[in-house]
């Protein structure tokens, strides 16, 4: 079966929607908009590749607005494996370098050409100010 799972996550994945949930309120937040751009790539070789970008994105002016964009970017890449029903990405780059050498864990669903994944509750590096929190990320794919 695992086969089979990583034979369905395997191609590129487009962001459809990026959800945040506040645990202490189960409030929904959306710190992307509500059309972010993005892409998971999976490749055969264990390697995978995500960026995901808020909507409405624009070149910063000067450092102060440089470190906002910081704000809308989430990126990285390493190996992945698959264990059950989760994604297991080993960070070798991202944007944020507390997470380079870390695993990062998602729960993902595939039900035709959409997939939705789900993290762990954390404080996100970009929006510490939410406290405890998690994604709801929602794909589709787009190419094999």
């Amino acid at each position: 079966m695992e086969t089979t799972v990583i034979s369905n996550l395997i191609g590129i994945w487009s962001l459809k929607k990026y959800v945040v949930e506040i645990q202490s309120t189960g409030q929904k937040n959306y710190p992307m908009g509500m059309n972010p751009k993005g892409y998971a790539a999976f490749f055969e070789t264990g390697k995978v590749m995500v960026t995901l970008t808020a909507e409405r994105r624009m070149p910063a002016q000067n450092d102060s607005e440089c470190a906002s964009l910081m704000k809308t970017l989430v990126a990285y890449a390493g190996s992945y494996r698959v264990e059950g029903e989760e994604w297991v990405t080993t960070v070798d780059v991202a944007w944020n370098p507390e997470w380079v050498g870390t695993e990062q864990r998602r729960f993902f669903v595939i039900s035709g050409d959409d997939m939705n994944v789900t993290t762990a509750w954390r404080v996100m590096p970009n929006w510490q100010d939410m406290g405890m929190q998690r994604s709801i990320l929602t794909f589709t794919r787009v190419g094999g």
